[in-house]
């Protein structure tokens, strides 16, 4: 059994970080042309934070910060960073409404989410099918952020429910904004024909639940009342797990929430850096593979950690957090879709368009 060393080494008890719990944090590694990344240390970024992984031919900077600040600095702000993890639906917003071309993406896709375990009800509000929220009141802390677009369009395509059946109530207070930062302008929007609402002051979304002002909750971050326990909370789908695997075998998507982008003039100026950083993420992630092969099982408490892991691959093959475009084509486009399809996006986009042109022929080297 790895000792306590072995562990550390592996980086598997540095996963609590700064951003994760507020705060920030930033240090440089390796020679060559100084770039700024932004973006979550996670176990498939933690080999580039503790310079296991460098991106080949710069001195990097790696900033530890929350996605709806990495949003607003890039959309918004002076967009210094070089490289930036954004909300792929507030880019796809900004890009296609705003006219925003400082950054294309590049097809690392930093967090994945199946999001039929995101939608909470109260168990005294008589809801148990998807079709049961017509007519509902729903909370959510921003209409528009990435996980809201998938699951209405899930919902849409896979049960008949459309977002003008529903009554949206929007939350003032974010319960995950430790976490996720403050919700950018992005993620607020709002299209035409949805009945829609503020909740309460000073309530979050979660608590706007337990209030009984809305009926159930569309929302990324688990409520801390389920969390707790209460049991005037459950989940639609109690056996998320089941059905999220379903939707996958039927349909062979797997939800993108982040993706990493890069500035198209720095891309430009320094045209090797975009596979130089594609290559790092890949070889990365492929760290965190090896780390969850061999000593995840004994530093994460989860006791059947090693046959979820396996029953994963049986489903979704051995990188089951597929990077470049060949596999996740069919996931953007899905998006894409719904995007439109809901009114929010101006129309609908392309991978073509979003993504810097050469990365849509980048593919990852698992050797």
């Amino acid at each position: 059994m790895p000792d306590r060393r072995t562990i550390l080494k592996a980086g598997l008890l540095t996963l609590a970080t700064p951003a994760i719990l507020g705060g920030r944090a930033a240090h440089a590694q390796g020679n060559g042309l100084p770039i700024t990344v932004s973006s979550y240390r996670l176990d498939r970024t933690q080999a580039l934070f503790d310079g296991r992984v460098s991106i080949e031919g710069t001195n990097t900077t790696f900033v530890e910060d929350a996605i709806g600040d990495m949003n607003t600095a890039a959309f918004s702000g002076k967009g210094t960073n070089e490289v930036t993890e954004l909300g792929l639906h507030p880019f796809m917003l900004a890009h296609a409404n705003e006219g925003f071309r400082d950054y294309a993406l590049l097809p690392v896709f930093l967090l994945r989410q199946f999001r039929h375990k995101s939608v909470f009800v109260r168990t005294d509000a008589g809801i148990a099918t998807p079709q049961d929220l017509r007519g509902r009141r729903v909370g959510t802390p921003g209409y528009s952020s990435t996980s809201l677009t998938w699951i209405r369009g899930i919902f849409q395509e896979e049960y008949g429910v459309r977002p003008e059946e529903i009554e949206w109530v929007v939350a003032n207070k974010d319960s995950s904004a430790g976490e996720a930062g403050k919700i950018s302008e992005q993620e607020q929007q709002v299209p035409e024909g949805i009945s829609i609402s503020q909740g309460t002051p000073g309530l979050d979304e979660s608590e706007l639940l337990l209030a009984g002002e809305v009926d159930a909750l569309f929302h990324a971050a688990t409520p801390a009342a389920y969390v707790q326990g209460d049991p005037r909370i459950s989940r639609l789908f109690p056996d998320f797990r089941s059905v999220e695997q379903d939707y996958y075998r039927r349909t062979g998507v797997f939800p993108i929430m982040h993706v990493l982008a890069i500035r198209r003039d720095t891309a430009s100026e320094h045209p090797w850096l975009p596979r130089a950083v594609f290559d790092a993420y890949s070889r990365a992630k492929f760290e965190a593979y090896k780390i969850k092969d061999r000593l995840t099982w004994a530093a994460d408490m989860l006791p059947w950690y090693s046959q979820e892991l396996e029953n994963t691959r049986a489903l979704m093959g051995q990188n089951f957090y597929p990077y470049g475009m060949e596999q996740n084509r069919q996931t953007l486009e899905t998006l894409f879709r719904y995007s439109n399809d809901q009114g929010l996006a101006s129309r609908t986009l392309s991978v073509e368009e979003t993504f810097l042109e050469e990365s849509l022929e980048y593919f990852e080297d698992s050797t």
